[in-house]
């Protein structure tokens, strides 16, 4: 559709899964995007030319969010090279499973880290940029643990409830820059885990309406229609991908 052509969009931990699907649905709309992978340069630069091949701009960057150098050269990397940043998807997060008997404070603080700090530390360098764009866009990847709760992920739950508080009071105080501020919720998505690695245990005890489970597709579409300009009167929402897993606010 072209509707973010000329636009320029971040997207953390998009090196596969929703990350890479949001990425590529950007891209299909026309932005160009930068491509954030924790670690894995590979996945970040596979992903990066698939955004090529659909004839958008992309650039990789391989960072850890909690780091906010790291961070920040993402972000000069972006503006030097594309020269703006319209669109900050948060995406990049730490799924970990530890019975809370179990779990350090160490533990703890490596999941809020990545996902409230990290989240934090993208805004604050994003925003001037965003602010300059006109019509920025901010969007978080929620959690449906958050909203049900999950055995043995209270730091998982804990951080992915705190970015729920955390769009609501960035949509209050960015509009007065015309930067809106969402969060896409995703439900249970199917999505490939590394080899050896156990189902979340919160999967196996909720259902949707359908009895399917989603694909990242259907969260990037989700995530898609809030970087668009038929968008911009939603502002501070959680808007829920999960199938009817969960039906409440």
């Amino acid at each position: 559709m072209g509707e973010l052509i000329g636009k320029v969009a971040i997207v953390t931990g998009s090196g596969r899964n929703i990350g890479r699907a949001i990425a590529l649905a950007l891209a299909d709309d026309g932005a160009s995007v930068v491509v954030n992978a924790r670690s894995n340069r590979d996945e970040a630069r596979a992903v990066a030319r698939e955004v090529e091949t659909v004839g958008s701009r992309a650039l990789s960057h391989v960072g850890d969010i909690a780091d906010p150098d790291a961070v920040q050269a993402m972000v000069d990397m972006t503006v030097s090279e594309f020269g703006r940043v319209d669109i900050l998807v948060n995406n990049a997060a730490l799924r970990r499973e530890k019975p809370f008997a179990e779990m350090t404070y160490a533990d703890w603080r490596e999941v809020m880290n990545v996902i409230l700090d990290g989240t934090f530390h993208c805004v604050k360098a994003c925003q001037p940029h965003l602010k300059k764009s006109g019509a920025g866009t901010i969007v978080n990847l929620g959690g449906l643990s958050a909203h049900t709760g999950a055995r043995d992920r209270a730091h998982v739950v804990t951080a992915k409830a705190g970015i729920i508080g955390f769009t609501r009071a960035l949509a209050h105080d960015l509009a007065p820059d015309g930067i809106t501020v969402n969060c896409v919720v995703p439900g249970i998505i199917g999505t490939p885990r590394p080899k050896n690695t156990p189902e979340p245990a919160h999967h196996l005890i909720h259902r949707t309406i359908t009895g399917e489970r989603g694909h990242p597709e259907d969260v990037a579409a989700a995530v898609r229609f809030l970087c668009s300009p038929a968008a911009r009167y939603i502002n501070g929402q959680a808007i829920h991908a999960n199938g009817g897993a969960y039906l409440g606010a």
